[in-house]
């Protein structure tokens, strides 16, 4: 908490000063009416003792007590309006203050969040990420709203009204303060009761978000697979965690509080006793001295005013306990490190040639080698397939020239520089990736095509999309460049989002090209389509493709075969025909030739299987 403040509270310090001050002569303005109403009582109605208000010079009080209580009434109602004009200044300044410190740190927290490497992500969950970006920081709002200002305003109730009733009488304001160290060991208790429980809460928030994120995402599975019912006790074991967690909480918070209450009230029932008996025979016991009924009022209308405070005070803590659980689940987040080595004084990449190399590289999740002493050159013009088995590692391949992930051995050099030593920025601009699933954001047709290349023209956009085969149907849509694709562009065709995505890249310009099973996904006369728009975008592009289906890379300059993360073979179509391995399998497969393939090649596709359903596969699923 004290990070919070530091670190955020300093760029609304204004705002921040406005709320104490304002919170503070506030509450001080409050004190005065019960103060003057026990004056006039003892000065004007009786008659025991002389009129005198403090910091008003005694030529300003009136001689007549006609003249006193009009005086007195001025006070009064001037307190009050004084009270308002600084309670409306109070809360002015501390919602700015939360305001403002919830937008600042949400932002920082995305920014940190989306710089970190996929290695992070392929640990999270999306609905818990969202828990925190979201629940977490506008569970801190409230108590830097409200939470500080009622500790402040409490703060100033305990000091101004102890130090008003030691200076009226010490004896009966030591009887009127004897509940504080009862409270304080009351609430030490509750403090450390309840911290663990909120930590858990905040915990089976992000658990329960992540499973409706989830199921939400996945919905028409759900309603093809008619898994409704299993997935509605699923969401209810997710509530029911929840619920458990947080009424775990409660019954402690509910306990609490009506704790504090008795206590305070003892000390009002017992204050209001002794100053009592005080006014009708004498001093009591130890106690020494005169108490006037003017004074005896103002004690009663201030221990009473104590008591709320007294009761608040657990509000507070249960709100500071809320918001620390919250803000060490953003601060954790805040504190994640990516694996990647990146220097923001790293010079950015100069491509010439569009030249890449594989250098012996190795790479491994975890425990687990995927990618092992891969060797690859390939410049500008020419194509590089990937193909082999599911689980061959090609994806990671092609991740790592994006920097994804860092090799573990060797290195990947583009026109000789090493990547690890360039801005990854720069690194990024060089290259286009056209995924087999094509990300579409909310918005518009023409949105997603200039996303990444934002200062494009209609006229470049346009020429993108009918580059890319996609122009003829985006102007078939009810908007045009305009219409609204949906969520995750759900609205189109798995064949228009490729499409779209293969736009994207052309607008980009990329000098390297990464195809990731750009067609697994489409039909044979969509695929047709594709392959048109990406026979234009290769063009002086040094290009690697993967694909299952052979059809589409048998014309590539040269294609590597990989197996279990190695290099098995390599060569040209008709050259890694010509050598019966691997390759030439895989090609009988899709030519539908199953007789002619041999038993162990068989027997060794039933294992990989049997380990991909088992969820043997890399961390991230690539292949």
């Amino acid at each position: 908490m004290w990070r919070l403040y530091a670190e955020y509270g300093r760029g609304h310090a204004v705002e921040f000063a406005l709320g104490i001050v304002a919170t503070t002569l506030g509450r001080l303005s409050g004190l005065l009416p019960p103060f003057v109403l026990g004056l006039a009582i003892d000065a004007i109605f009786l008659n025991r003792r002389p009129f005198r208000l403090p910091l008003l010079p005694t030529a300003w009080v009136p001689e007549m007590a006609t003249g006193q209580l009009w005086l007195s009434i001025g006070v009064i109602a001037a307190s009050f309006l004084v009270g308002a004009v600084f309670s409306w200044l109070s809360g002015w300044g501390w919602n700015r203050f939360a305001q403002g410190v919830q937008h600042t740190l949400r932002v920082d927290t995305y920014d940190t969040m989306q710089l970190l490497d996929m290695d992070f992500f392929d640990g999270k969950q999306t609905g818990e990420l969202m828990s925190v970006l979201n629940n977490d920081v506008n569970q801190l709002e409230t108590f830097l709203n409200d939470g500080l200002s009622s500790a402040l305003r409490i703060g100033v109730m305990v000091l101004g009204i102890g130090a008003l009733l030691f200076s009226l009488n010490p004896s009966l304001a030591l009887v009127a303060l004897l509940p504080v160290p009862l409270l304080a060991g009351f609430t030490y208790l509750f403090v450390r009761t309840i911290q663990p429980k909120y930590a858990a809460m905040r915990a089976s928030v992000g658990a329960l978000n992540s499973r409706l994120e989830n199921n939400l995402g996945g919905v028409r599975v759900i309603k093809t697979e008619t898994a409704e019912e299993y997935e509605s006790e699923r969401v209810a074991d997710a509530s029911r965690n929840y619920y458990d967690a947080n009424w775990d909480a409660i019954r402690t918070r509910i306990t609490f509080f009506p704790g504090l209450s008795v206590l305070t009230g003892i000390g009002f029932a017992i204050t209001f006793g002794v100053g009592g008996f005080w006014l009708l025979a004498g001093a009591p016991g130890p106690f020494t001295g005169t108490l006037d009924p003017g004074e005896f009022v103002t004690f009663i209308v201030l221990s009473q005013q104590f008591i709320w405070p007294m009761a608040q005070f657990g509000q507070i803590i249960n709100m500071y306990q809320r918001a620390k659980a919250s803000s060490v689940r953003v601060f954790d987040l805040m504190n994640e490190q990516g694996s990647l080595e990146a220097s923001a004084e790293a010079p950015d990449l100069v491509v010439t040639d569009a030249r890449v190399k594989y250098d012996d590289v190795s790479f491994g999740y975890a425990d687990e080698t995927v990618v092992s002493h891969v060797d690859l050159r390939v410049g500008r013009g020419d194509t590089l397939a990937l193909v082999g088995p599911t689980g061959a590692g090609k994806s990671t391949v092609l991740k790592l020239l994006l920097r994804m992930y860092d090799v573990d051995e060797g290195a990947i050099r583009i026109d000789g520089t090493d990547i690890r030593d360039v801005n990854l920025r720069s690194l990024r601009r060089a290259i286009g990736y056209v995924s087999q699933e094509p990300f579409l954001f909310y918005g518009t047709v023409k949105e997603n095509i200039e996303y990444g290349t934002f200062d494009a023209t209609d006229a470049e956009i346009e020429e993108a999309a009918k580059a890319a085969e996609a122009h003829e149907f985006i102007t078939n849509l009810p908007g045009g460049y305009e219409t609204k694709v949906g969520e995750r562009g759900v609205k189109l065709s798995g064949g228009q989002r490729q499409r779209l995505s293969i736009a994207r890249t052309i607008l980009k310009d990329p000098d390297i090209l990464v195809l990731d099973e750009a067609t697994s996904h489409v039909d044979t006369e969509t695929e047709a389509l594709i392959q048109r728009s990406l026979a234009h975008l290769v063009r002086e592009k040094t290009t690697f493709a993967i694909a299952h289906r052979l059809s589409t890379i048998k014309d590539a300059d040269e294609i590597v075969v990989l197996d279990e993360g190695r290099v098995v073979e390599r060569g040209t179509h008709d050259e890694l025909l010509a050598l019966d391995g691997l390759y030439a399998n895989l090609w009988r497969v899709q030519a539908g030739e199953i007789e002619s393939l041999p038993p162990e090649f068989i027997e060794r596709a039933i294992r990989r299987r049997a380990e991909v359903d088992a969820g043997d596969l890399p961390a991230d699923g690539s292949e």
